[in-house]
């Protein structure tokens, strides 16, 4: 896809990973006391790059799976459909979900790779090199100016996603909105999945080699949307989904969603001879707190929690502090039987925890805070390593997106066996995510009890440990 490295800092470069990889290391992950895998998107991104950070700095490549190209084929990068296969039927045998990650906000950019190998006949630059991904910025100019070489204002754009499929600024295309329904997202093409107009998918991704798309009489941009989200889960056995930009699609698109998926999980298993809970459906709505919002009426059974994060620093260094965050979200989810928070204290949009405060001790009592939360956890990779920023530039979320800690430290080695130690506990008792809380007073330490069921745990904090 010409993707490769850039010579410096590789910032907005693949830097490796892939399926097979997830395959070869679902002991380490088990270990942690994994419940499910989520898989950031698999799909095949835009080829090529665009400018990274504010000042175009790095050429940025799509390797990260939020600038879809086709939503139908897995992205070469990350393997093929064989490889896929092995990776949820190993991680089936190991009791593991997995789930995979559905944009269905938008597409990704044009790139000049895109535009060439699709014959969107809107460049007008002859300088460029015979392939046009290898275009590099001279003197005094930076990643951006690749742009010089595009014309905005042909008409030929319609030959891309088309104005029936997608807003964008471009001739002919509908401008975006102010509403979070209608805005471009980062400047991404905004698909019209409101729309009930029939279309018919561009011509350049019917002809896509490899792609599963197909013409479908009278389908919407919402109806082709869902069927390509939902082949995963028909041809793979995909347990859930987590879904990005919750609150920049209707809701009825993510009903229809849930729907749909459920219904091929249900015929997948039919197939196999395989049975498991219901598909599994967790969204992101940006900033949202741990409480009941009408979001959990659009199919969603838990909804990510921006609020723990920002609640760990006290937490990690006396784990009493926690205590009105715990009891909030455990009453909250006695009295609401459908309320279900998804905490986390590192993730790619926002920041690491570990490259705060750099101290193991720290990172030691986050993982206390976070993995006795009431609720669901989600743990970010390299979070039990004290996995700590990469480069980036003027664009800081790449720094958290930084190389896995395959080699490890006796720092690391330490926080890694603590960490496997409470997942485990957690995960051999649900009544620490799903019970009811309750404060034990005890002089000189902070006590609390969790139950559900017929499951009870008493948890002890006594002190830092010294370093």
């Amino acid at each position: 896809y010409g993707r490769r490295q850039d010579k410096a800092q590789n910032i907005g470069t693949f830097h490796g990973g892939d399926l097979q990889g997830v395959i070869d290391k679902l002991d380490y992950i088990q270990a942690l006391g994994t419940d499910v895998i989520w898989l950031s998107p698999i799909v095949e991104q835009v080829h090529g790059f665009v400018g990274g950070g504010s000042q175009g700095d790095f050429p940025f490549y799509a390797y990260h799976g939020y600038w879809s190209r086709d939503f139908t084929q897995v992205d070469n990068n990350f393997g093929d459909d064989a490889t896929l296969k092995k990776l949820v039927d190993e991680a089936h045998q190991r009791g593991l979900k997995v789930f995979l990650d559905a944009v269905v906000n938008h597409p990704g950019y044009a790139t000049l790779a895109d535009l060439q190998q699709d014959g969107i006949e809107v460049v007008n630059d002859t300088e460029l090199p015979a392939q046009w991904q290898n275009w590099q910025p001279g003197d005094g100019q930076s990643w951006h100016d690749f742009h010089d070489a595009i014309d905005y204002k042909s008409t030929n754009w319609q030959q891309w996603w088309g104005k029936d499929w997608v807003r964008a600024g471009l001739p002919g295309y509908d401008e975006p909105g102010s509403s979070d329904k209608t805005l471009t997202l980062a400047g991404l093409p905004d698909f019209k999945t409101e729309s009930s107009q029939p279309v018919t998918p561009p011509q350049w991704l019917l002809n896509n080699p490899g792609t599963r798309v197909k013409v479908r009489d009278n389908y919407t941009v919402s109806d082709y949307l869902l069927e390509w989200q939902t082949q995963w889960v028909a041809r793979f056995g995909i347990d859930g989904f987590r879904v990005d930009t919750v609150k920049h699609v209707d809701g009825e698109v993510w009903r229809a969603l849930k729907a749909h998926a459920s219904e091929a999980l249900k015929s997948w298993r039919a197939a196999n001879n395989q049975t498991g809970e219901p598909f599994w459906m967790m969204g992101e709505v940006w900033g949202h707190n741990a409480y009941r919002s009408p979001y959990f009426d659009q199919g969603f059974d838990a909804l990510i929690n921006f609020d723990l994060q920002k609640r760990m620093d006290k937490g990690a260094y006396c784990l009493s502090e926690m205590e009105t965050t715990y009891h909030a979200y455990a009453e909250t989810m006695q009295t609401e039987a459908d309320f279900i928070p998804v905490s986390y204290m590192s993730s790619h949009d926002t920041e690491l925890f570990f490259s705060r405060f750099k101290d193991a001790s720290m990172q030691r009592g986050a993982a206390n805070a976070l993995l006795l939360a009431p609720g669901a956890v989600q743990v970010y990779y390299g979070d039990e390593v004290g996995r700590d920023l990469g480069p980036y530039g003027d664009d800081f979320h790449q720094g958290t997106r930084s190389d896995m800690v395959w080699q490890r430290n006796a720092m690391q080695a330490g926080l890694l066996n603590h960490w496997r130690k409470v997942g485990q506990f957690r995960q051999r008792h649900p009544a620490v995510g799903a019970g009811a809380h309750q404060v034990i007073p005890q002089p000189g330490a902070y006590v609390f009890s969790r139950q559900y069921g017929e499951d009870t745990i008493v948890a002890a904090f006594v002190g830092r440990q010294a370093e």
